[in-house]
């Protein structure tokens, strides 16, 4: 396999993938060890982006996506074209960062006595449904929703962020993954249950006004 510790990473805001041409997936195929890096540097900025959205520890993600274009070159062969080859990048690095929740050791439900002062305020006001007191409170929203959403399995992990947090269709998180319509809508509504269930416990934990 081609070395591609090197390759200058683009900036993750920029995604080349559609760029891809039939005859620099041909040279790959073969062998060059240009058209390889060409390829990395095109595809980096949608593979760390996927992975960014995915992985919270960023200590992680590097290796994942060495892992994943590690597969890339090895199924590079097995891409026939009959489907978007960003959608079938994505579904790799999707599989990749399933694969890699699972590795890592599962994390409790959140408890109210785990949480911070401040977080357990932002709480108490949100299912109060007042208003943020602070800029700092939405980023504290945030990081409570991570380690709520850290609690779910690694596949409702994914479902959850494609479809709520990043707004795709049920359509298009079946094309970037490969799981039925069916799969998707359950598992979404299964993790949606898990997360209604971890705030209500969190919420009859909450010490009264």
């Amino acid at each position: 396999m081609p070395a591609h510790g090197g390759v200058t990473r683009l900036p993750i805001m920029a995604n080349n993938a559609t760029d891809i041409s039939d005859s620099l997936l041909e040279a790959a195929r073969g062998g060059s060890e240009v058209a390889w890096r060409q390829l990395v540097d095109l595809l980096y900025p949608l593979v760390a982006l996927t992975i960014r959205n995915h992985l919270r520890r960023e200590a992680d993600r590097d290796d994942v996506a060495q892992e994943v274009f590690v597969k890339i070159f090895a199924n590079l062969g097995q891409y026939a074209g009959l489907q978007p080859f960003d959608h079938w990048v994505s579904r790799i690095t999707l599989n990749a960062c399933r694969d890699w929740l699972r590795r890592i050791a599962a994390r409790p439900l959140t408890c109210h006595s785990d949480l911070t002062d401040d977080e357990r305020e932002i709480l108490e006001r949100t299912l109060a449904d007042d208003a943020p007191a602070s800029d700092d409170s939405p980023a504290m929203l945030h990081e409570l929703l991570e380690r709520m959403l850290a609690a779910l399995a690694p596949r409702e992990q994914i479902v959850i962020r494609l479809l709520d947090l990043e707004q795709r269709s049920v359509q298009d998180v079946c094309s970037h993954t490969g799981w039925g319509a069916s799969k998707v809508k359950v598992t979404a509504m299964r993790a949606r249950r898990k997360l209604a269930d971890q705030m209500q416990r969190l919420e009859r934990r909450s010490p009264p006004p």
